[in-house]
């Protein structure tokens, strides 16, 4: 049977979640699939547009709020939290998405909807996009250091590395030596909250207040 697009996408993200980014190359997705490598360049003419394709199908699961009477604020902190569950459902998906710009219709579906709602709440275009940016590499920045640690495959156990901190060091770094319980604390998700909040309070300084709808878009200020 003649392998399409699809079944090289699938084969990828599957791939992805057994050997994680460092093992997916070209080469063993051809394994995987039966196939000689060259033919998966049919498909995708190189492995930035498979991972471009691997991002936007990260996105899919992407549930977007659909309550009107959100204010933007409620909204972005949810839509950003459903980003980092897309992210975290792959292993390494925060790092698979990390760098592309895919014009693909998972990925500007959401951007879309985020751009949508920011300019409806009263910002212009430039403020709307500099603030679904910042938003995103907070989420991805974040994302990617999670699934560095324990238990995720190869992680970093930060409690064992707490535990190398010698007294010698202690003393010549008391404030860092003060906070190791805390991190080395896996709520990962009160963390993210923590940051999220501020990163939306900082936007709340450009972005006051949701406006009637019916004043339409500004322009780019």
């Amino acid at each position: 049977m003649k392998v399409q697009r699809q079944d090289v996408l699938d084969a990828a993200l599957a791939l992805l979640d057994e050997v994680g980014m460092e093992g997916l190359t070209m080469r063993r997705l051809a394994q995987a699939l039966g196939i000689q490598a060259p033919s998966l360049y049919w498909h995708f003419p190189s492995k930035q547009a498979l991972l471009d394709a691997m991002a936007d199908a990260i996105l899919a699961g992407v549930v977007l709020p659909d309550d009107p009477a959100l204010p933007w604020d409620a909204w972005a902190r949810l839509v950003a939290t459903e980003f980092r569950r897309a992210l975290k459902a792959r292993r390494d998906g925060a790092r698979v998405y990390a760098g592309t710009f895919p014009l693909l219709d998972n990925v500007l579906r959401v951007g879309e909807a985020v751009l949508g709602r920011l300019i409806l709440a009263g910002a212009d275009r430039r403020t709307a996009a500099y603030a679904l940016f910042t938003v995103q590499y907070f989420v991805i920045g974040f994302t990617i250091e999670e699934q560095a640690l324990a238990p995720h495959p190869g992680g970093v156990d930060l409690a064992q590395q707490a535990e190398r901190m010698t007294a010698e060091q202690a003393a010549r770094y008391p404030h860092t030596a003060s906070v190791l319980s805390i991190v080395v604390d896996d709520d990962q998700d009160a963390r993210f909250r923590f940051g999220l909040d501020r990163v939306i309070d900082g936007l709340k300084a450009v972005i006051p207040a949701d406006r009637c709808p019916a004043d339409g878009p500004r322009g780019l200020g």
